[in-house]
């Protein structure tokens, strides 16, 4: 007989983290290079591995998702907002994923089995769908984190089955448990970001402010319209333009603004990102979510301009809500919008101590203290009860009201008092034939029975089990609190 263990796989050498992303943006890959940064600080994280899947897929593949978004957000805008909102309600598409992800993902599955990872952390939706699959058939044997990079939950990151899954903000996690996911598998860590600075210095009150004004991010057109509308402004101001790696735009833009003297100073590509922002007063441009969560663990507040439809007008409604920024919705008004804010006495350091309040400078570390401190056991949403959740989703609906046989129950790790299993009630039926116990709760077990179990029932059992003979587990309704061990 097997031995039953309650830890998952051997760490006795050190964790092996595997991080993977897509380079859709540069937020997914930077979000997990500062996952990578924070495994650095952990002594019990043996090795750490990055990987792009689009950078290992094919060339049609990688420019359909990767270019081809960006085409749609140049020409397009409204389609990807439809896109967005489409693709919105959680659990949409209850199936495998489709045969062409399905063969792109074949060299990243060898990746997996040849680095053997102990935990997996996803800052993609694609790699976070595809360890789904992969758990449910055995195929990997490690702990799974799925990490989103913008301030509002899309469904479309929800998978059916994970280890972990963190949030930005806490609305986007009551948002999760009203429709029935466990709250010992949701947590809010804010958006992972590299390494924040020592506080910034204090600046000199007789200087102007100064406002950091990220040109490459805004697209070349929009961009020089931003600068030009700034050299409007009534309000003394320095300002330093960042233009990325677009060369041709910063060489526009040093002509735009020769006139003004040593008012603007103009970058391409810097390393200095953390300093400039620990400078800046005001940071102005487009509302990405690890932009936006780096000026707000800077307690750098946000003048928002041209921001994506769907995620960025999101995280953008976010920033606003909380008092972090301010909104252009026509280039024309930039300049007087910034003069607004500077001229208001008290407004901008008000602003200022709004972004401090909700910055998560910590979260990459939390993300990691999440996953590796968390239950070994995957937590499964049958297809049942993915149907379940998108019906509520779809009708406004919270879960724990739901009755009758599509309404959602949970299955509790006994011992460990971690949610494992999240079914619609009527699939309870063939489980409770065969592992019932006398007080109601079940014992999972391997091996044959007189009652056969149907397929779906089979594949749940599997990723409960993981290595072990038998899991003892308890049915809790939504409605019932659910028992989390302190620590």
């Amino acid at each position: 007989m097997r031995k039953t263990s309650a830890r998952g796989p051997d760490t006795a050498g050190g964790e092996r983290v595997l991080i993977l992303s897509a380079g859709v943006g540069s937020g997914h890959n930077s979000a997990a290079a500062a996952v990578q940064e924070a495994c650095a600080a952990r002594d019990d994280i043996a090795e750490v591995q990055v990987l792009d899947v689009l950078q290992v897929s094919s060339v049609l593949y990688r420019a359909l998702l990767g270019k081809g978004y960006f085409v749609l957000v140049e020409g397009a805008p409204w389609l990807v907002e439809w896109g967005y909102d489409l693709s919105d309600p959680p659990f949409r598409r209850r199936g495998p994923i489709d045969p062409w992800t399905r063969a792109n993902a074949v060299p990243v599955i060898g990746a997996i089995r040849r680095f053997r990872p102990t935990a997996i952390v996803c800052t993609h939706f694609l790699p976070a769908q595809l360890l789904a699959s992969l758990l449910l058939r055995g195929v990997i044997d490690a702990r799974t984190a799925v990490v989103t990079t913008d301030y509002d939950f899309q469904g479309l990151w929800l998978p059916g089955a994970f280890h972990a899954l963190f949030v930005a903000r806490e609305e986007g996690r009551e948002e999760l448990m009203a429709l029935g996911l466990p709250p010992d598998r949701v947590a809010a860590t804010g958006i992972p970001i590299a390494r924040q600075l020592d506080a910034a210095p204090a600046r000199d009150t007789d200087e102007p402010p100064m406002l950091l004004i990220s040109a490459g991010a805004t697209g070349g057109d929009y961009a020089v319209s931003v600068v030009r509308q700034t050299m409007h402004m009534r309000t003394p101001f320095t300002a330093t333009v960042v233009c990325g790696r677009n060369d041709a735009l910063r060489q526009r833009i040093e002509q735009l603004v020769a006139s003004a003297g040593d008012r603007y100073s103009v970058l391409g590509f810097t390393a200095e990102m953390p300093q400039l922002l620990r400078r800046a007063d005001l940071f102005v441009g487009k509302p990405g979510g690890l932009s936006a969560s780096e000026c707000m663990a800077a307690g750098l507040p946000m003048v928002l301009v041209n921001p994506i439809p769907g995620q960025e007008v999101r995280n953008g409604d976010y920033l606003l809500e909380q008092g972090a920024a301010v909104r252009c919705n026509t280039a024309a008004t930039i300049g007087w919008k910034i003069d607004e804010v500077l001229r208001e006495p008290g407004r901008l350091q008000r602003m200022q101590v709004a972004a401090r309040r909700i910055g998560r400078p910590d979260a990459a570390a939390d993300v990691l203290t999440g996953l590796l401190d968390g239950p070994f056991r995957p937590l499964v949403v049958t297809r049942a009860a993915q149907k379940t959740i998108h019906a509520a989703s779809e009708q406004r609906l919270v879960a724990a009201d739901l009755t009758g046989p599509s309404s959602l129950v949970r299955l509790v790790d006994s011992a460990a008092g971690s949610t494992v299993a999240l079914l619609q009630a009527q699939e309870l039926g063939d489980l409770q034939r065969r592992y019932a116990t006398p007080n109601g709760d079940l014992v999972l077990q391997r091996g044959q029975a007189p009652v056969s179990l149907r397929w779906e029932a089979r594949r749940l059992l599997r990723a409960m089990l993981r290595g072990d003979d038998a899991l003892p587990v308890r049915v809790e309704g939504l409605s019932k609190p659910l028992r989390v061990l302190p620590g």
